[in-house]
């Protein structure tokens, strides 16, 4: 048996925590000593959780008082550069990811506030139009790069060849839920602040790095692109959407809020007659007069449309 002593490993829970609010799409995050953004983070607790779900939802409640919705896991998370690196002595720590879901976003404490996730993925948000930093920023920073391609760094699908798929590019249908592909082909560019921190050549190698977006600590932002894009594609087979509503909504706030998460804008008689075919809401018979305008009939989740098929959901198509 070798007497190399094995480095120790701890297991943490981060969670990628997303409200609604005012039509954006936020998330909760909680500043170190470091002034970056990260996702709340706890250990797990074995002696104390059954599961790590239980954990996860006992530290939330604790930490930042909010009571969670809809929770999923995600992935682990142990790549270095997380939180150890080379040389280091201290416990390596992997980490499960979550997504969840809450309507308490004003209800969020300890020095813990909810921010919103475009901010951090600023070309993430084609509601009005595709964002400006795409073709001025980015694609002229990945062409380039993909240019310098040669044998050693070629994989399967060629460098211009994923800047065009995941980018919607010469013909390519932008894909919503590519939101890992990009971020992880920023990052392997060297273009994202996390790549530098990292030591990745590509990023030391360039002396300006683009402003993509807010940098969160360790690897949250990668964390928090696969919460996108898992609930990206939950819209279209579950009903998630409802877990960031209250009980009675507007067809219209409905509509907002998928816009929102989905980051790109719909046309609304579509919409409408996709819900009505999906029968997933159903009148409550009240109408709502805090619209601004004029009166609108509220709704509510037909909670009996999970009985009735195995895969209920929004499955939108945008304008665009």
């Amino acid at each position: 048996m070798s007497d190399k002593l094995l480095t120790p490993i701890e297991i943490g829970l981060t969670a990628a925590i997303v409200a609604i609010e005012d039509h954006e799409p936020l998330v909760l995050t909680a500043r170190g000593a470091d002034g970056l953004a990260g996702l709340p983070f706890g250990p797990f607790d074995a002696p104390s959780h059954r599961t790590f779900e239980i954990g996860l939802r006992a530290w939330v409640e604790q930490q930042a008082g909010l009571r969670l919705g809809y929770v999923e896991q995600l992935y682990t998370f142990g790549d270095r550069g997380r939180h150890a690196e080379a040389g280091d002595t201290g416990a390596h720590m992997v980490s499960i990811g979550y997504l969840a879901l809450t309507r308490g976003a004003e209800k969020a404490a300890n020095a813990a506030s909810f921010e919103p996730w475009y901010r951090f993925f600023p070309w993430e948000d084609r509601r009005e139009a595709p964002p400006a930093i795409i073709a001025r920023d980015i694609i002229p920073a990945l062409t380039a790069w993909a240019e310098e391609e040669t044998p050693e760094t070629s994989r399967a699908l060629p460098r211009k060849d994923r800047v065009r798929f995941y980018f919607g590019l010469d013909g390519a249908a932008w894909d919503e839920e590519r939101v890992l592909d990009r971020y992880e082909l920023l990052y392997e560019a060297g273009l994202v602040e996390e790549a530098r921190r990292d030591g990745r050549p590509a990023a030391l190698a360039r002396k300006v790095l683009p402003a993509l977006g807010t940098s969160m600590r360790f690897d949250h932002r990668r964390i928090l692109a696969t919460a996108i894009a898992r609930l990206r594609a939950k819209l279209k087979y579950r009903p998630v959407v409802f877990e960031l509503l209250p009980a009675e909504f507007t067809l219209t706030e409905l509509q907002y809020t998928v816009e929102a998460i989905s980051g790109r804008h719909l046309h609304k008689q579509n919409f409408r007659r996709l819900v009505e075919t999906e029968a997933l809401v159903e009148p409550t018979g009240v109408m709502s007069t805090q619209t601004g305008g004029r009166p609108a009939a509220l709704y509510r989740f037909r909670r009996d449309v999970l009985q009735e098929r195995p895969a209920p959901g929004l499955r939108v198509r945008s304008r665009r």
